[in-house]
């Protein structure tokens, strides 16, 4: 017996770690661009999770903060965009993305500038309500993908940006500072004539605290009924949150 007790912790410690992931690939029109980890910044954190919110490395991840080593990745605005992983994202939870314009070069950025949200998928829905239930409760829409894409946002000015991606992993998040947050910057130069002005603004660390409904849940995953998307409206005004995941390939 306590042979299978050390052997049943081993595969749950196993399968855990299989279930985290890095954001290796930035996907553009619908295809991959380069080599993994040519325009995403690599981390030298394995594929571990971030719980300190307050943490500097929230913004683009431990081994992040410079990008000189990172290709920056021409496009223009109103493309669409996205992350890939090799893996699949194996938790329960939410992804969002951030977008924060550089000084100057996106390789020199360290991200300690504004902050705004451009993209938020979450649970999936149907026609009836607004939230899926299933076996495990609520039913996340970027559960078991590998990829999502959305469009940047046409209004976006010329210059370069890191393009953040933020998965947020709720199996531990009913207790204080167990919430999973994965993260990777991407780094872009965006081209066109867009005006829009990016907001709401907010700094990366500061944008939540470890109580932040959505980072903070009341119990359980599997029992909640109903979740607080945490972070700032998405730019532009009136962007929807995402209620499925568009895949490469889909």
């Amino acid at each position: 017996m306590k042979g299978l007790s050390i052997l049943a912790i081993l595969v749950a410690r196993v399968t855990t770690v299989v279930a985290h992931w890095n954001y290796n690939n930035l996907i553009v029109n619908g295809q991959v661009v380069g080599e993994p980890y040519q325009y995403v910044r690599r981390t030298n954190n394995s594929n571990h999770p971030l719980q300190l919110v307050n943490s500097t490395d929230m913004r683009c991840n431990a081994g992040g903060a410079s990008g000189t080593n990172t290709s920056t990745y021409t496009l223009h605005a109103g493309d669409e965009v996205g992350f890939g992983v090799e893996e699949t994202f194996g938790h329960p939870g939410i992804q969002q993305v951030y977008l924060s314009r550089a000084p100057g070069l996106a390789a020199d950025y360290d991200g300690s500038g504004p902050w705004a949200k451009v993209y938020a998928a979450t649970t999936l829905a149907n026609a009836t309500s607004n939230l899926t239930f299933g076996s495990e409760g609520l039913l996340w829409a970027p559960r078991r993908t590998h990829s999502f894409r959305f469009v940047l946002p046409g209004q976006t000015p010329p210059g370069e940006y890191l393009l953040r991606a933020e998965g947020l992993a709720l199996h531990a998040a009913h207790k204080l500072d167990c919430a999973q947050f994965y993260v990777a910057c991407a780094q872009i130069r965006v081209l066109g004539n867009g005006t829009g002005s990016p907001g709401p603004l907010v700094p990366i660390p500061g944008v939540y605290n470890n109580t932040t409904p959505g980072v903070l849940i009341p119990q359980f995953w599997t029992k909640i009924t109903d979740y607080a998307v945490p972070g700032p409206a998405l730019w532009p005004e009136g962007t929807a949150v995402q209620h499925s995941v568009k895949q490469l390939g889909s």
